[in-house]
């Protein structure tokens, strides 16, 4: 059996994953790119390049350390060109910022406020996405709360940030199985060790480093291409 959390909940059995099937009605996985941290110098041409090399779903904007007004002047070209190529604009951590630029969606942290409060400051439209780190309680926890996504993570070791909790693919399959909302897989992730998870249900790549850290056209077309098969 394999310990996730201490949820509470029984262990999930690591032959469910092997078994798992994903539903045809479930769309096929989608890439979500989260930025670097450094958004300046020539990362919009950067941004502009990968999201031409091939499909991507969303696009996460997350940089730290700096107050709301440099964040939106930093956000605002990044924005444009997710419209220009249809993809959405997420904004991580802050609701505020989301408002202000009438981002497409907000990314929660467990520190971050409550999916509820983030919906009626948003509206209904507005994409909620909630960290949950290798815990079923809080993925149900967001779901009950109006979350339209959760995420698990850090499937593998990430210099992106630090973490402190390692889910198995198999918490990916529970998920997908027993709930409709989507489910994203993050941390570490590159196209050399996505195909797990891919297999195991999640229904969303969230990658950072394994596309901003070498060439971002290579990388999405190789994502890109495990999740075609």
């Amino acid at each position: 059996m394999i310990e996730l959390e201490d949820d509470g909940l029984p262990p999930l059995d690591p032959n469910f994953a092997e078994q798992f099937r994903r539903d045809d009605r479930r769309p096929p996985c989608q890439l979500y790119l989260v930025s670097p941290l450094d958004v300046t110098g020539g990362f919009a041409d950067r941004l502009r390049s990968a999201l031409d090399a091939g499909p991507v779903a969303a696009f996460q904007f997350r940089v730290k350390d700096v107050d709301q007004h440099e964040a939106a002047r930093l956000a605002e070209p990044l924005q444009r060109i997710c419209a220009d190529a249809d993809v959405a604009f997420i904004v991580n951590d802050s609701v505020g910022l989301a408002k202000r630029l009438g981002a497409d969606g907000v990314h929660l942290g467990q520190d971050d406020g409550d999916a509820r409060d983030a919906r009626a400051a948003l509206g209904p439209t507005t994409q909620i996405g909630v960290t949950c780190h290798a815990s079923r309680h809080l993925a149900m926890e967001a779901g009950e709360a109006g979350a339209d996504y959760v995420a698990f993570g850090a499937f593998y070791p990430t210099t992106t940030k630090a973490t402190e909790h390692r889910p198995e693919p198999v918490l990916l399959s529970w998920w997908s199985a027993l709930f409709e909302i989507p489910c994203v897989a993050i941390g570490g992730i590159t196209p050399d060790n996505a195909a797990p998870l891919i297999a195991a249900g999640a229904d969303f790549l969230a990658v950072s480093n394994g596309v901003w850290g070498g060439d971002e056209v290579a990388a999405v077309r190789a994502f890109n291409a495990l999740m075609a098969r």
